[in-house]
């Protein structure tokens, strides 16, 4: 495995190198996977009750099944069935979110979600969950599976997979994570190559320090993006606003002026 150390900064500047695809290293070293399972242990008994609340809420405001299981592809490029809180319409067309992936894999722009666009499959309240990541609240019983840890890359869904050029590949040389640095590194506002690349930077230098770091800056993460979706979601209704005013008024001068 590479020894070269890529920060943030060799990320956006430029000076970060490839490496060898995929290493021979286990996909969590020993210690890693105790303090996964330690963690989960710890926090389960609270994290239960609310995910039973949101289970209860997904059920009387939306139809279809409470959890969503979709394959994503983890370590070494291996499927496995990740589990979510659903927060679209059952049965939506993936079409539309291939067609902004392939955008977002392509160009060189800040990878904004299609949730702060106003994305209409989102079911009552999803908008929250997603933005929380509370939706991902069932990813846990992939990490006690082995599936994930709590800190790696975001898997990724199939079709993602296979636009993905040879050197971007490495960042399945470790377990996918409910939380990463491309998570507490500004996410949305990187494009999709940085986030491959701040991947790859915790996949070859993951160590004791850099995981508690990750977690305990998960949570300002999520209070910014939240924060973000919530600007981006008033922009968009003010502008929507805006446009049916605008609509409304070559009209109303035309009744008045029919009434004289």
């Amino acid at each position: 495995m590479a020894s070269r150390i890529a920060n943030t900064n060799q990320v956006r500047n430029g000076t970060w190198h490839e490496a060898p695809v995929y290493s021979t290293s286990p996909p969590v070293p020993p210690w890693l996977r105790a303090w996964d399972v330690t963690l989960i242990l710890l926090v389960l008994p609270l994290v239960l009750p609310v995910m039973l609340v949101i289970a209860i809420l997904i059920r009387i405001s939306s139809r279809g099944p409470i959890l969503f299981r979709q394959e994503r592809i983890g370590y070494l490029g291996k499927g496995f069935m990740c589990l979510k809180f659903r927060t679209m319409v059952a049965g939506n067309d993936t079409k539309t979110h291939q067609g902004h992936l392939k955008q977002l894999m392509k160009a060189d722009v800040p990878m904004v979600k299609m949730d702060m666009k106003g994305d209409p499959r989102i079911i009552p309240f999803g908008v929250i969950l997603r933005a929380s990541g509370l939706d991902e609240l069932p990813q846990l019983f992939n990490v006690l599976q082995g599936e994930m840890s709590l800190v790696g890359p975001r898997p990724c869904v199939r079709y993602e997979y296979e636009n993905y050029e040879l050197w971007q590949k490495e960042r399945f040389n470790t377990l996918p994570g409910l939380t990463g640095l491309w998570q507490v590194s500004g996410k949305n506002k990187t494009t999709f190559d940085e986030m491959i690349r701040l991947d790859i930077a915790y996949s070859r230098n993951k160590t004791p320090g850099l995981y508690l770091k990750i977690i305990l800056k998960t949570v300002p993460a999520i209070i910014v993006q939240m924060l973000e979706t919530r600007r981006s979601r008033k922009e968009l209704s003010r502008a929507g606003t805006q446009l049916q005013s605008s609509q409304r008024e070559p009209l109303n001068g035309r009744v008045s002026a029919d009434a004289k």
